[in-house]
Formats: C-alpha cells, sequence, structure tokens
C-alpha cells in the first residue's frame, strides 16, 4: 500500500463517530479467535478468515486432507458462540430431505405437519461436502443463497444468524466429486488447510495427549454477533476503494488490459461481480476485526486470495503447466495500482 496520507485521514474523519463501538467491540471478536486457539494448536489465520465470515455473512469452504482438524475448528468455533450448531455428514446416499426436512403425515388427525431438519440453525458444519449427491447440493444452494428452504412446497426462512461451514478433502481423492460452480461461487471465503508448523503440531500432541483435552468456552451470543453485523456494514468505504475492487476484478476477466497478457491463456473465466461484492464486504469485516471504522487497501489484499481462489475458473494449460489460482491472483494484486 502507498503512504496513508489522505485516504487514511479523510477515511477516518467519515468514520471517527463509528470508531470507538467498533474499536470496543472487535476486542471481543478478537477473543473468539482466541478461545479457539486454545483449542486449536497453530492455523491464526484460518481461526480469522472463519470469524471474519460470521461477521460478513459469508459462508465459508474448508478444503484439506484428512486429519487436519477441520470439523474440529468449526465445532471449536461453535463453542464459543451460545447458539444452535449442526453437523450433517455428506454421504452419497444423503437425501434433500435428510438437510432440510420433511412433512409427517400424522393418522390420528389427517394432517402433515413439517419436521424440520439440521439446516435450521445458526451454524451448519456440512461435512465432507464433496461427497453429497446432487439434489442435496441443490437443497443446499437454496439454503445458502436465498437463507430459505422448501418443505411440502411452502418456504421457510432460516434463523437470521446462519451459516454454513463446509469441509472438503481434495476432489482428486476417491469417492468425492467436484462442486458445481453457482455453489462454490455462493461460499464468500475458500481456505485451504495446510499441515501445521513443527512447534504448533508438538502444542498438539500436548494438548490432545496429556489426559485432559481442552474446550472452548462461549464468549458472545448471536445477538452480539448480529449487532457486531449492522456495525460492520456502517463501515466506510472510501470511492477509490470501490475503484479498487473493480480493478482487480476486470483484471482477472481481462488480464492483458491490466498488463498481464501473459496469464490470458491460464484464466477461462475471470470473477463474477458476486466476487467484487463479496470482496468489499470481507474488506469491511477485516477493517472491523482490526478495530477501524473505514476500510484500507491492505484490506482488500489481505482478503482477496481467499475470496477469489475459487471463482477465477483456470484452463486446462493452466493446470496442465500447474499455474495455480493463488500465483495468479499474485500477480493480479501486483499489477493493479493501490489508491
Amino acid at each position: 500500500m502507498s503512504s496513508p496520507s489522505s485516504l487514511e485521514q479523510f477515511s477516518a474523519g467519515s468514520a471517527l463517530e463509528l470508531g470507538d463501538t467498533i474499536s470496543a467491540e472487535s476486542e471481543r471478536l478478537r477473543a473468539v479467535v482466541d478461545e479457539v486457539g486454545r483449542v486449536i494448536a497453530g492455523q491464526r489465520r484460518l481461526l480469522e478468515r472463519i470469524v471474519l465470515g460470521l461477521l460478513a455473512e459469508g459462508h465459508v469452504l474448508l478444503e484439506g486432507l484428512p486429519g487436519l482438524a477441520k470439523t474440529l475448528t468449526v465445532r471449536t468455533l461453535a463453542r464459543t458462540i451460545t447458539g444452535d450448531c449442526h453437523r450433517v455428514q455428506f454421504t452419497p446416499d444423503l437425501l434433500p430431505s435428510d438437510l432440510t426436512g420433511t412433512m409427517i403425515y400424522h393418522q390420528r388427525t389427517g394432517e402433515f405437519s413439517v419436521q424440520r431438519g439440521p439446516v435450521f440453525t445458526n451454524i451448519l458444519l456440512a461435512d465432507e461436502i464433496n461427497r453429497a449427491p446432487a439434489k442435496v447440493q441443490s437443497a443446499l444452494l437454496e439454503a445458502m443463497q436465498e437463507r430459505q428452504v422448501t418443505i411440502g412446497g411452502e418456504s421457510h426462512a432460516l434463523p437470521p444468524l446462519f451459516l454454513v461451514l463446509a469441509t472438503q478433502n481434495p476432489i482428486e481423492h476417491e469417492g468425492t466429486y467436484p462442486l458445481p460452480e453457482a455453489q462454490i461461487d455462493r461460499f464468500m471465503f475458500k481456505l485451504i488447510v495446510t499441515y501445521p508448523e513443527r512447534h504448533e503440531e508438538r502444542s498438539m500432541l500436548d494438548r490432545m495427549t496429556d489426559g485432559i483435552e481442552p474446550t472452548a468456552e462461549p464468549v458472545v451470543d448471536p445477538e452480539r454477533l448480529l449487532h457486531m453485523r449492522r456495525l460492520a456494514r456502517g463501515i466506510f468505504v472510501d470511492a477509490r476503494i470501490k475503484e479498487y475492487v473493480l480493478d482487480i476484478v476486470q483484471a482477472s476477466r481481462t488480464p492483458t488490459a491490466a498488463g498481464l497478457r501473459d496469464l490470458e491463456v491460464f484464466i477461462q473465466y475471470g470473477a463474477s461481480p458476486r466476487a467484487a461484492i463479496a470482496l468489499l464486504r470481507a474488506a469491511k469485516a477485516e477493517a472491523f476485526f482490526r478495530g477501524r471504522g473505514y476500510v484500507l487497501p491492505d484490506d482488500v489484499k489481505a482478503i482477496a486470495p481467499d475470496i477469489l481462489r475459487h471463482r477465477l475458473i483456470p484452463t486446462y494449460r493452466a493446470d496442465a503447466e500447474a499455474v495455480t489460482t493463488d500465483a495468479m491472483i499474485d500477480r493480479i494484486l501486483a499489477a493493479v495500482p493501490a489508491p
């Protein structure tokens, strides 16, 4: 980022009234990450991104090999929030009604009633999401996008605080299937879970093998999180920041115009308009998390890879030459000038 100068000063002045409140609330949000960190060794950046998803009303997709504590991370986070959390293990024989619910016929009264499924919750842990058939994915897509499900021809609204935290194994693994692009685009973040550092894994061994496994305590409740969301929506975004977001998204669609002609052969489709919206909302959440009432270019840069990596569709040549979407995003961020 260039020197803070006028942009930061103008933004700070515009967000002064909101700043003090956000500063206090952001401490509570960081306390959620700290509490989860008592159980999960390392992975600080991963934990922060999941919390940003809660704040920015964006679903989160976690991808990684088995045994990297993806499920434990999500379950521990849910424990820090005094809301409901349901876990669904996605399998090839799962039915849409197993997720959304169904109509139950009462023989005595001759009437039907709705039996709600596990999707009616605050946090839905969709475990190994890429093992389920297309009909289940379609039902989940409605819940993610419309915040409602259809049971017996009637629509039923989901709770105001609703978030899907999905885990998936790499698609090269047996019994897994690529998610539809339309569904992938509904996830605000796609986070890659990697192996922990050696010292982090040693800490994990100490925590999990001494006979007393650590547990997380509640930190916030759903009402507090909804209040934080309302505050985050009011964070100031300068017009130049919005243009910066559009420049990044446009560069992913037409790399040559951004001086990246060599990327044209590697990108089949660039980021969608939904990506631009998600990038700006996530940048607001990042600013909130850092205790500021205004967005800086560094906020956009910090979260851009996690927002865009699943929205850039690479060509076969990119796959053949092992050019990753993360590498392309790094090139775009380096080429697009920040305000």
